[in-house]
């Protein structure tokens, strides 16, 4: 009885055990690798993780936007449709070629294909025709700009990186073109788009003056 017992208690810690590591494993955050996330140094400054990744979205932006500019020409209803989508691919070999060069300077390994949003995009986008693909080809597009943008925006604003800052600036004039000309089709559903963010609260600037010429 006394055995059955001890053996009782050690399956019962056994348990414990096992609950605790996995308790431990789903709390504690996966491990970074280090060399993900460090920034290289180059003779155009360093280069950080924020600036390895715009390297990367930009690369993979062109990699389903210039397939879906082409469907355009032979699955759009409308000719602007045609029009927008012939000129985003011109813009986008242009921009893939600058984001290749700009990589090969830094030593930035580049993803060969869209991610499995962008991939999902195209196969929609493949499927449809006529007033459906004019529709889903200026929302889909115009949605996936104005999230690219943010990224490129923010590391414009603070890369510590020349070869980066020139990257990115031609990066905000293209898909600021880009966006234009997607709204140009008239079919861009603005209401769908994310809200701008809150603005912080600004100072109360006209009572600190009142305060102080009444003091």
């Amino acid at each position: 009885m006394h055995r059955l017992l001890r053996g009782g208690e050690l399956f019962m810690l056994g348990g414990f055990v096992v609950a605790a590591a996995v308790t431990i494993v789903l709390v504690m955050p996966p491990s970074i690798d280090p060399a993900a996330t460090a920034a290289t140094q180059t003779s155009s400054g360093p280069v950080t993780a924020a600036d390895r990744d715009l390297l990367i979205k930009v690369r993979q932006a062109g990699l389903w936007e210039m397939p879906v500019g082409d469907y355009a020409q032979t699955r759009a209803e409308s000719q602007r449709v045609k029009e927008v989508g012939r000129l985003i691919m011109q813009d986008h070999q242009k921009l893939d070629l600058l984001t290749r060069q700009t990589a090969k300077k830094l030593g930035v390994a580049l993803p060969s294909e869209p991610n499995a949003d962008q991939q999902s995009w195209m196969a929609q986008l493949a499927s449809e025709r006529g007033p459906a693909f004019d529709k889903d080809f200026a929302n889909l597009l115009r949605a996936a700009h104005g999230k690219v943008f943010t990224v490129v925006a923010a590391v414009r604003a603070g890369t510590r990186n020349a070869e980066i800052r020139k990257f990115a600036q031609e990066g905000i004039n293209f898909v600021m073109r880009h966006m234009t000309l997607l709204e140009s089709t008239g079919l861009v559903d603005h209401t769908q788009l994310p809200e701008p963010p809150t603005p912080s609260p600004a100072p109360p600037v006209a009572m600190a003056v009142e305060k102080r010429r009444d003091a």
